[in-house]
This record gives C-alpha cells, sequence and structure tokens, in this order.
C-alpha cells in the first residue's frame, strides 16, 4: 500500500534538540507514518525531494494575535508563509470572546465592521466552531483574555471587582476552559485589565491548576519597573500553583537595557523553588502596540469613549500632558514612536512617519500632535516603538526556556490586510531567528532554535502529538534552504514575504509548495484536553 506523501534525503531536525540526520519522512493521511531510511522501492501518491534541505515541525507561534483575523482570512498567509502551523492567540488580556454584554458587543461590532464582519461570538466554543466552519490554513489555540471578562463584568471600571463580579469572572473562565481555552491572558498595560490589582489575579488563576491551564502575562511594567512586574507574575504563580508564561519578554527604555539579565535569573531561581515559568520573545529591537498606551491608565478609565473626552478637556489634558512629556522628554524620545496604521483615511499620509515629523507636519508641538492624532483616528492608530537593544534580545533567546512568538496577527501582502506599514514581525519572525540568530551570528545552534520554535512550545501549551517529527505525530512539518532561508520584512516595506521556505505542511497537506501558497485550509482549532 503506498504513503500519501513521502519526503526523501532530507536532514531531518526532529525538534527535540537533537543533532540533524539524513532520513525519509513517510505521511499516512494527517499523520507521521515512518521516519527513517526507506526501500528505494517505497512509493507515494506525491514524492517531495528535500535533498540539500533541512525538514523540521511546523513552527508554533507562541504568542500571537490573530484572533478574529482567521475570520477575515482564514489562509493566514503572512504566517504560514514563514514555517507557522500553528498559533497561540488570545494574549496579553485580549481575545474575541466572550462578548456577553451591550457594550461589549458594540465594541467587538465596531472592530469588525471595516472588515465587513457582523457576527459576533458570545463564548468560546460559539467562536472555535465558527473558525472551523469557515476553515482555517494553520491549527490554532486560545487563551481567553482577562481585560475582555473583566470587561464584560464590570466595564472600565478602575477599581477592584465586588464579590459579585469576581464570581462572574471566575464563571466566565471557567468556561471559557471547559470549552478548550488554554487558560487566561493579562494585559497588564492595557485598560481594563490595568487596573486590577495582584491579588484579583490570583484568585483567577487559582482556577487554573486543576484544568491543567496557564496564566499567560504582558507584565504590568516592561521598563523602569520591569523587576517589579516579574516579581508580581512570580507571586501569582506561586501562589496559585498555576504555570506562568512571561510574553515578549524584553527591557524597554536605554536605562533599563540589560535588566533582562537579572529577570532571567528571577524566573531561573523561581523555577527552582517549583514555580513553572517561561518566556518567549520576538527578534527585533522595536515594539508595536496601540498608540493610545502613551496616554497613562486613568485617563482610560470608562473606556476609548471616555479617554477621548478627556483628551479634548483642558483640566485633564494638562495632567496627562504632565506625565506624558516626563517620559517623552525630547525629541529624539519622540522620534522613536512611528505611526504605524491609521483608520481615518485622511491620517493615511502619516503611516510610516514618526511623531516628531507629524508634529512637524502639523505645526504643532509633539504631545500636542500626538493628541491631535488621537483625537481625529479615534484612539484606534497603531504604533512601532524604537526601545529596545541588541544585546537583550540575544540574552532573552539565550535563556534555554524561550520560546518564538511573532506578537503580530497575520497578515496579507495584498488586499486589506496588507494596509498599514506594520512591525515586519508578522512576515519574518521565525526566518529572522534562522537566519540572522543562527546562521549569521550564532547565538544558539539550529538545533536547539527549533527546539524552542515547536517541541518547547507544544509541550507548554498541551499541543498533543505536535512539535516533533516522530511516528504518530500529526504531519506539520517545514522544508527549508539552510543557506538561503531569510526574512525580506523591513520596518519601511513590511509586507514582503521571507525566502527560502519551499513548502510548508499542515495536518499531512501541503500549503505551501514550492514557496507558493496551495490555498489549502487544512488546520485544526487546537482545544485544551478536556476541552
Amino acid at each position: 500500500m503506498p504513503f500519501d506523501l513521502l519526503i526523501r534525503n532530507a536532514q531531518v531536525i526532529d525538534g527535540s534538540g537533537k543533532p540533524a540526520l539524513t532520513a525519509d519522512i513517510a505521511i499516512v493521511g494527517d499523520t507521521i507514518a515512518e521516519v527513517g531510511k526507506l526501500p528505494e522501492e517505497a512509493q507515494a501518491t506525491e514524492v517531495i525531494d528535500a535533498t540539500g534541505c533541512i525538514v523540521t515541525p511546523g513552527f508554533i507561534d507562541a504568542h500571537s494575535h490573530t484572533d478574529e483575523g482567521l475570520l477575515i482570512d482564514p489562509t493566514a498567509q503572512s504566517k504560514i508563509m514563514q514555517g507557522i502551523t500553528t498559533e497561540v492567540s488570545g494574549n496579553c488580556g485580549y481575545s474575541p470572546v466572550p462578548a456577553l454584554t451591550a457594550p461589549m458587543q458594540r465594541e467587538m461590532r465596531e472592530r469588525l465592521a471595516r472588515w465587513g464582519l457582523e457576527e459576533v461570538f458570545t463564548t468560546m466554543g460559539e467562536f472555535f466552531a465558527a473558525l472551523e466552519q469557515r476553515g482555517l490554513g494553520v491549527n490554532y489555540a486560545s487563551f481567553v483574555g482577562h481585560g475582555t471578562i473583566r470587561a464584560c463584568a464590570m466595564g472600565f471600571d478602575m477599581r477592584p471587582p465586588t464579590d459579585d463580579e469576581m464570581r462572574a469572572m471566575k464563571r466566565m473562565l471557567e468556561q471559557a476552559i471547559d470549552e478548550g481555552a488554554l487558560g487566561l491572558s493579562t494585559g497588564l498595560i492595557y485598560p481594563p485589565g490595568c487596573y486590577a490589582d495582584t491579588q484579583e489575579l490570583i484568585e483567577l488563576a487559582k482556577i487554573l491548576p486543576p484544568r491543567g491551564a496557564l496564566y499567560a502575562t504582558h507584565l504590568r511594567n516592561e521598563g523602569d519597573e520591569l523587576i517589579e512586574a516579574v516579581a508580581e507574575s512570580l507571586t501569582i504563580g506561586r501562589e496559585s500553583g498555576a504555570p506562568v508564561q512571561i510574553s515578549h519578554h524584553k527591557a524597554t527604555g536605554q536605562r533599563n537595557w540589560g535588566k533582562v539579565q537579572q529577570t532571567i535569573e528571577m524566573m531561573e531561581r523561581a523555577r527552582q523553588q517549583g514555580v513553572d515559568v517561561t518566556c518567549d520573545q520576538y527578534p527585533y529591537i522595536a515594539t508595536s502596540t496601540s498608540l493610545r498606551t502613551l496616554i497613562p491608565a486613568w485617563a482610560h478609565e470608562g473606556g476609548r469613549e471616555k479617554l477621548l473626552e478627556r483628551l479634548a478637556t483642558a483640566d485633564d489634558l494638562e495632567k496627562i500632558r504632565a506625565e506624558v512629556e516626563q517620559r517623552y522628554p525630547t525629541p529624539e524620545a519622540w522620534n522613536q514612536v512611528m505611526v504605524s496604521e491609521v483608520l481615518n483615511e485622511s491620517l493615511k499620509g502619516f503611516e510610516g512617519k514618526r511623531l516628531g515629523e507629524v508634529a512637524q507636519a502639523w505645526g504643532l508641538p509633539p504631545f500636542d500632535a500626538l493628541v491631535k492624532l488621537l483625537i481625529e483616528d479615534q484612539a484606534r492608530t497603531a504604533m512601532v516603538n524604537f526601545v529596545l537593544c541588541e544585546e537583550d534580545v540575544e540574552t532573552v533567546m539565550r535563556y534555554p526556556h524561550t520560546m518564538v512568538g511573532t506578537d503580530a496577527r497575520a497578515r496579507r501582502t495584498d488586499g486589506p490586510l496588507s494596509a498599514g506599514v506594520p512591525h515586519p514581525r508578522a512576515y519574518g519572525t521565525f526566518p529572522r531567528v534562522l537566519a540572522r540568530y543562527v546562521r549569521e551570528r550564532q547565538v544558539i545552534p539550529l538545533e536547539e532554535s527549533v527546539r524552542r520554535m515547536t517541541s518547547l512550545a507544544a509541550r507548554r501549551f498541551g499541543l498533543q502529538r505536535r512539535g516533533l517529527i516522530a511516528r504518530g505525530y500529526f504531519a506539520d512539518l517545514v522544508i527549508f534552504d539552510p543557506d538561503r532561508v531569510t526574512d525580506t520584512a523591513t520596518y519601511e516595506n513590511p509586507a514582503q514575504l521571507p525566502a527560502g521556505i519551499t513548502h510548508v505542511l499542515v495536518n499531512g497537506v501541503v500549503v505551501v509548495r514550492n514557496g507558493r501558497h496551495t490555498g489549502a485550509l487544512t488546520g485544526r482549532v487546537l482545544r485544551r484536553p478536556g476541552g
């Protein structure tokens, strides 16, 4: 009986960290049937000659924000073309569900309206079912966002929850996990999640261990108070018993560069004391998020509409100005911030421009230009912020418990998902690790980098039978030329696909063949075991 697909003459890096070996890989259906030197007479419906290439497990994006983006474009082009076969989303305290209250549903409809989508989902189960019905180009797993469930329970109030509100949040969290969510994510710089104190987070995180679920966190501070923020996350893990995933670990601002050495030491001590803590990173020296995060947290109480009101109120505006200009005291500081995407068509000319350039174009001081931009774009502007350093990227990368994540939603090189000048990490993260940090700078060995991208993440998130090339595992595979693989996306021109990745398989089906997307939608929703 012939195999469905046979990959011949491959240099197989199996995801375990072991050295490469020359082998053939046989696939039947969605599963790896054999790995080793197969007889010459072995037959298959399709044969791929991988001479001169590396074959690895499909890459797992440990920190993604695609979420409802798969409803817009299920192919996930910018991810699958860099070898990502599984995305872990619902991060930084945001998930598309639950949207249980009228204000939450209105906010969700506003988010989706720009894409022509109307459907709003109230539960994780509904959302997963909708993804499965439409078809997926990649496998998809998700956390449930703390900010989302807090907004459902108590809006954008800057206060502790009442007993009833805490019970409501626990019910929503339990239901999401029981329906397959990986755990709870927090975004502790984003309202309303930033209004939660440590005790609230511990109480919610206590729900996670009995269900085999995780606590993933965008720390409360990644700059001046980075040490304290990491300590808080470790306290939450210690007090609740929940495994902790520190998202996109880094130190922002030049005066904080080098602190990651101390935070890694903190994490390692905690591991030795029984706290199950790991982290992920993206291999770039710029961050990316909403421009409105430059505004202090108190000004966001009540939601986006209240923020816009405060930006238009003289007394509030002067308080905001004092705090923001303390953090951005010089023209150089303002020019670290690049406008990456706007929704207001009249502002499109500012995409790719630094805030200092925007201020100059309007003849305004930088702070006033920031406020004008936020008001005219209804506080929906995205930014790229150049506040990291290369040495820290490499320090975090060397830590053996660091995974790789794009911290980006899937995009396209054409159509509506090509809009703006987004961070290049959406298109180039995984090839960049292989090219810049493995081949060129030799920060970590190739086999170790593959382990971080595959089996380490699969084990961390409980993705069963994935992350290794082994008999009986799902056939999520990447074939690439080790001498040519590289990212081509830049800050100036991010919508460029990587080079050197020839084939990508998802659940045994070729989704990328000879560097071209086949259009196959063979991804699956990966629910937490038991969900």
